[in-house]
């Protein structure tokens, strides 16, 4: 680090538990967030202010003038633009050293698997299940720690899978994909504006976390917040041995 990194981030420095050794595993990693929306928004501005090496960012949507609610990587005059080119001009105005990389598509195929390969952390910051089992699977085929968040109405939910731990539970094991489980958009269902942006930075949080080698990470939780009586619960996840994706059935596949 030269003598300006070392004043930028001296607030993480002067952290016993960081320190200039945690800070220097975050200058030199790379995190991939999937999706620029009311998650991606914050975790991405938390990411780049802290010092993340290189984000890359994918989402190929462009700005319509619902998201400007809650998704505060775009402005009005970004209605029309790619998510992707708003969010680039936001966060190089506010770390111009962080490496960021834009990706103005939906990643499925062998895209996805290429983009985790290269990661050393992955937010999955999307709202959808195909595109959070997707990730799952090839988080999971790669060994890379995911932190996956999600927000509606008034409910928000996150929880990270970490492979590198033999223990460790994958998105499958808590939303198996044969479920028929109910999916809920913002667009139909109403989002609280501040409720992406706690999660959001919660799941910005756990990543550095886990970057800097720092505290404890929420794997094998699943931490659920009521925002509107601002109550929050957490619940113990568990491995499931016959989990299609990372149990024992998987493994001799």
């Amino acid at each position: 680090m030269d003598d300006a990194q070392l004043l930028r981030y001296s607030r993480h420095i002067l952290l016993d538990e960081f320190g200039v050794e945690g800070q220097q595993r975050l200058l030199e990693a790379r995190a991939l967030v999937i999706g620029a929306g009311g998650l991606g928004s914050p975790a991405t501005i938390y990411l780049v202010a802290a010092g993340m090496g290189t984000v890359a960012l994918a989402d190929g949507d462009t700005v319509d003038l619902t998201n400007l609610q809650r998704q505060i990587l775009h402005a009005t005059h970004s209605v029309g633009s790619a998510k992707v080119d708003s969010a680039r001009e936001t966060l190089v105005r506010l770390n111009p050293e962080t490496k960021l990389e834009t990706i103005a598509a939906r990643l499925e195929g062998s895209a996805l698997d290429d983009a985790i390969g290269r990661a050393d952390v992955v937010l999955d910051c999307c709202d959808n299940f195909a595109t959070r089992h997707a990730v799952n699977r090839a988080c999971v085929r790669h060994r890379k720690p995911l932190v996956s968040g999600a927000g509606v109405r008034f409910d928000g939910q996150i929880a990270v899978f970490d492979m590198r731990q033999p223990d460790s539970p994958c998105y499958e094991c808590l939303f198996p994909a044969d479920t028929q489980a109910e999916e809920t958009r913002c667009a139909v269902m109403g989002v609280f504006a501040p409720l992406t942006g706690i999660i959001g930075t919660v799941q910005a949080a756990e990543a550095i976390k886990l970057i800097a080698q720092v505290g404890v990470s929420l794997s094998g939780r699943l931490l659920l917040l009521d925002a509107l009586r601002m109550e929050w619960r957490s619940v113990r996840l568990k491995k499931d041995p016959d989990c299609r994706v990372c149990g024992q059935v998987a493994r001799a596949a």
